[in-house]
């Protein structure tokens, strides 16, 4: 039923819990696993240009690190094979065309990243993938009081 699992990671305790789901769901069709970070370029585009080269080393370290834990994940469940890749652009969009480009079957992501609480009033990147997504997703939530680390690193 599935073949192609893309998991969009940005490194939050929900999408590390994300990664855990859809890594089991490739493992129980055999699918391939395709993990994708994307730099969120209204980010960097809306922070001062004095720290923009900082926060873009920043981002960088943690789409590297996102990235890391899904492959490493995936080895400790004997499936080296997962295809890595990083994008920059609105991460909703750029989530549904690599997912688009792949054909994948499902995409899997967190619901609550490093917005964190402003992602209910102002729509959350996650919400944005259901919504235009054409295949289906699956969101899997952080729970409550746990802790998010790359957050305190970046």
């Amino acid at each position: 039923m599935f073949e192609t699992v893309v998991i969009a990671t940005d490194g939050s305790g929900s999408a590390q819990r994300a990664v855990e789901a859809a890594l089991d769901l490739a493992a129980h069709f055999d699918a391939t696993v395709h993990a994708l970070y994307v730099v969120d370029s209204g980010e960097v585009e809306s922070t001062p240009e004095q720290v923009r080269e900082e926060l873009e080393r920043a981002l960088a370290t943690t789409g590297g690190r996102a990235l890391s834990f899904v492959r490493e994940a995936a080895a400790a469940e004997a499936d080296d094979d997962v295809v890595t890749a990083v994008r920059e652009g609105d991460p909703a969009d750029e989530i549904c065309r690599y997912a688009d480009e792949h054909d994948a079957d499902v995409v899997a992501t967190g619901t609550r990243g490093r917005h964190g609480d402003h992602g209910f009033l102002l729509g959350s990147v996650a919400e944005e993938i259901v919504r235009h997504a054409e295949m289906p997703v699956l969101t899997v939530r952080q729970l409550e009081g746990e802790a998010n680390p790359e957050r305190k690193q970046v």
